[in-house]
């Protein structure tokens, strides 16, 4: 039995964040030693990805930026889906209203 994962505070990491975050033993320890808020910028920033290619290759960059030493994404506005705090101004002008109106 593999041992129980460790996800984010409002994401859970999919079988292939998973699957590529235990291939490397040295990323799976510093996956463990994030926070959980740091854990879920990881996860949310993945699975914001519109394309599976897209998907991949940020996977592949989170496993580069943890073991350059990365405690968060690099260039990622932060989760929006978190319910303990409002999202910031940046946040709100640049996900949430690009969102509703498409992106270019």
């Amino acid at each position: 039995m593999a041992s129980a994962f460790f996800h984010g505070t409002v994401h859970e990491a999919a079988e292939d964040i998973q699957a590529a975050v235990r291939s490397n033993p040295e990323v799976l320890t510093l996956w463990e030693n994030l926070t959980p808020l740091g854990r879920n910028e990881f996860i949310c920033w993945i699975d914001d990805a519109k394309q599976a290619t897209t998907r991949q290759r940020r996977i592949a960059r989170a496993c580069d930026e943890l073991l350059e030493g990365s405690k968060r994404p690099c260039c990622w506005a932060g989760c929006i889906h978190r319910t303990d705090k409002a999202p910031s101004r940046w946040q709100q002008a640049v996900l949430i209203d690009k969102k509703g109106k498409g992106r270019r």
